[in-house]
């Protein structure tokens, strides 16, 4: 600036003797030469000013330094070389600045590798360490001789002043760590073997992860500096370095951001290596941020996800981590992208494209990836297939979420979820599977909320065509997921395993799943209770596991008061079949017990359980030997009213149950005259015939008929009005 002052006329000729004097100009010196002098002093002056700033701020001389070193670093990265040559100049300065003073000090916490967080005030911590090292390290790699020798004047600079401080907060040093990086002043070529010393050694796991996002931005193929010492630094800092979650998120978002402006096979490379060391070290963590960074799969995603899965051991524990996730469809989170709900759905669409990605270019036992789907396909096929269930839950905005990403290639969740189901099936050779049930209408079944589980029945019998080693792990699988309750998916788990229950060569297995019905017949959930036992008279039906189910009689004869009726009725048809199956006293003893149970639901709103509650009343009066038979004959007297009120009642199939179930209490109560009156249906004289029978019961009857009066069927209320 101050050489545009000069005149217009002197810009080829001599300056004056003059003013060369006042200058100190040596003779001769053209407009050229002045300009360069004075742009050298400018620069000098520059340099004399930012070190006064940081003397003049005192106890926050650390923070000023930062601010100057962060307004300085995004010129380090200028694509004119003059302007990357010039800040990396300043920055050589201050570095060397800082090494002299020594009122310049960082906190204590600087000197503990392990600790995690900073108890520290602001002011003395050295935030932008990290990236200044990341920066200058780069740098040194820089076409322009004059930019890569300030580079490592500047590295040089900061690796005194770490030793510095070490030394004032006394922590030992390493014999050699004063003269490590003193050799590379001369000669540049050592600089790769000391990288990873002077990047783990002395940077904070926060500064390691400046570095690293500085690197891997550097592997872009329109980057100013060494794609080879980009890759390498990448390397180094994943191999040495142990990253927290919030840290793997950003180095898989920078992975991800910086992979399609990528075309070294060395940078390429180098971030495959780096995923692959990674999901072994932090599968969890890499899982859930390479979701969150892609929720729909992009190509990109799928690259990077072939990276983590190229390697057995990797393979194994980010398919374990990808299964997790499946499994875990929690409620509702209020941030959008880590929303398990919304992973959830991600990891399927991740595991669909995956597959459509592994089945093409390889075969099974060339893949790792392919070879442990295949190890964990039971558990893989059963979340796959319970995720359809739930994404048909996700409200508009979790869509709207999910596809925000892939506004292109839009596919509604649920039909992107039965998708990925077919194509697992068809990586591990099930295609006639999944050709019958598209035959039978199965997977369209399975899109509707309204044919949902009719979709799942499909599924569930189809896969009970498989060979026997799978379908039986299959039913294990199937008993493990249910074993925990989860409202989110037992009703599918439970639809899906009441149809395998017909499997014959499963009877081993029988036993886990009838250990875990008890706790569903006890269920919440709307419907699950008669599920399960339809599931057990299907049991009772077969030679070969009738018995079996008896265990579960006591919990069958507590869903008589369901308020479900179709749980009701379908326990009073399990009841019936479970009577038929006891041997010895147990039939009598039984008997007794359940004829008590069944008098209230005489008057169930259900037809249906009305007559099967009065027809299996019958069937317990003829089951019931000795003392079991005097206590019964109290229970049967009181069941006579109740009888006698619905041989009027208005179901005749409940009105034909009333009849023949009082003509067989008048045989057991060896009463002829009531079984000959109920035989032929003379409804008015089997109310003469109760009262003249025990006058002293009159009181009973009276409060039996009273609840008649409410019925909601008018013939019962008039009934009712007429015995009183």
């Amino acid at each position: 600036s101050r050489a545009r002052l000069l005149p217009q006329e002197m810009s080829n000729s001599l300056v004056c003797p003059c003013f060369s004097s006042v200058f100190h100009l040596p003779p001769q010196t053209g407009r050229r030469g002045l300009e360069a002098f004075l742009y050298s002093k400018t620069l000098a002056a520059m340099d004399s000013m930012l070190q006064t700033l940081v003397r003049s701020a005192g106890t926050l001389g650390l923070l000023e330094l930062q601010n100057i070193l962060q307004f300085l670093l995004p010129f380090t990265d200028s694509q004119l070389a003059g302007v990357q040559e010039r800040a990396v100049a300043r920055i050589a300065e201050l570095t060397n600045f800082i090494t002299t003073y020594t009122l310049l000090q960082l906190c204590p916490c600087f000197a503990q590798a392990t600790r995690f967080t900073h108890q520290c005030p602001e002011a003395h911590r050295f935030l932008v360490l990290g990236r200044l090292v990341g920066h200058l390290t780069l740098c040194c790699t820089s076409k322009n001789s004059r930019t890569c020798e300030k580079a490592v004047r500047a590295l040089y600079n900061l690796h005194v002043f770490i030793l510095q401080q070490k030394t004032w907060l006394r922590v030992p040093l390493s014999p050699h760590s004063r003269d490590a990086l003193g050799d590379t002043l001369g000669d540049k070529s050592p600089l790769l073997s000391f990288i990873p010393q002077m990047l783990v050694q002395y940077l904070r796991p926060s500064d390691r992860v400046d570095v690293m996002l500085m690197a891997i931005k550097s592997l872009r193929s329109e980057s100013t500096y060494s794609i080879k010492v980009a890759a390498h630094m990448v390397e180094v800092l994943v191999k040495e370095s142990d990253f927290r979650q919030a840290q793997l998120l950003k180095i898989v978002e920078a992975t991800y951001r910086t992979l399609p402006s990528i075309l070294s096979v060395v940078a390429c490379n180098s971030l495959h290596r780096a995923l692959l060391v990674l999901s072994g070290k932090h599968p969890r963590e890499m899982v859930a941020s390479l979701l969150q960074c892609s929720l729909t799969c992009t190509c990109v995603a799928v690259n990077m996800w072939k990276a983590m899965l190229s390697e057995p051991h990797a393979a194994q524990r980010v398919l374990g981590e990808l299964l997790r996730t499946l499994m875990n469809p929690s409620p509702y989170n209020t941030s959008p992208k880590d929303n398990p709900r919304i992973l959830s759905l991600a990891a399927a669409r991740a595991i669909s494209e995956i597959l459509l990605q592994e089945v093409g270019a390889n075969k099974v036992d060339e893949s790792p990836c392919l070879q442990e789907v295949e190890a964990v396909f039971p558990q893989l096929f059963l979340a796959m297939l319970f995720q359809v269930s739930f994404t048909a839950e996700l409200t508009l905005q979790e869509v709207s979420i999910f596809w925000k990403e892939d506004q292109e290639n839009l596919l509604a969740p649920i039909r992107s979820a039965v998708q990925g189901t077919k194509r697992l099936l068809c990586s591990m050779g099930c295609e006639s599977q999944v050709a019958a049930i598209e035959a039978l209408g199965g997977w369209e079944a399975l899109l509707s909320a309204q044919s949902h589980l009719t979709g799942v029945r499909v599924v569930a019998r189809e896969m009970m065509k498989t060979p026997t080693d799978l379908r039986t792990s299959i039913f294990r699988h199937v008993v493990q997921f249910l074993r925990v309750e989860d409202p989110t998916r037992e009703m599918v788990i439970m639809v899906f395993l009441i149809e395998m229950l017909d499997c014959t060569d499963l009877s081993r297995e029988l036993d886990r799943a009838l250990a875990i019905f008890p706790m569903y017949l006890q269920s919440q959930c709307l419907g699950m209770s008669s599920l399960v036992l339809r599931g057990i008279l299907r049991l009772t039906e077969r030679p070969d596991t009738a018995r079996r189910t008896l265990v579960l009689m006591q919990h069958v004869v507590k869903q008589l008061q369901s308020a479900d009726s179709d749980a009701a009725a379908t326990a009073l048809l399990v009841l019936r079949k479970m009577l038929q199956l006891l041997e010895g006293n147990a039939p009598s003893r039984t008997a007794l017990v359940l004829a008590s149970e069944l008098q209230p639901l005489f008057d169930h709103e259900s037809d249906t359980v009305r007559e099967l509650s009065i027809q299996l009343f019958q069937s317990t009066m003829g089951l019931v030997v000795q003392a079991e038979k005097r206590k019964m004959k109290q229970v049967v007297w009181d069941s006579l009213l109740p009888l006698l009120f619905h041989l009027h009642d208005e179901n005749k199939n409940v009105a034909k149950a009333s009849q023949e179930a009082l003509h067989c209490a008048g045989l057991f109560l060896k009463w002829r005259q009531l079984a000959q009156l109920a035989e032929t249906a003379q409804v008015w004289r089997i109310s003469e015939c109760l009262l003249a029978r025990k006058r002293s019961r009159a009181e009973v009857y009276l409060r039996q008929s009273q609840p008649y009066l409410q019925s909601p069927q008018e013939t019962l209320r008039q009934e009712a009005v007429r015995f009183i």
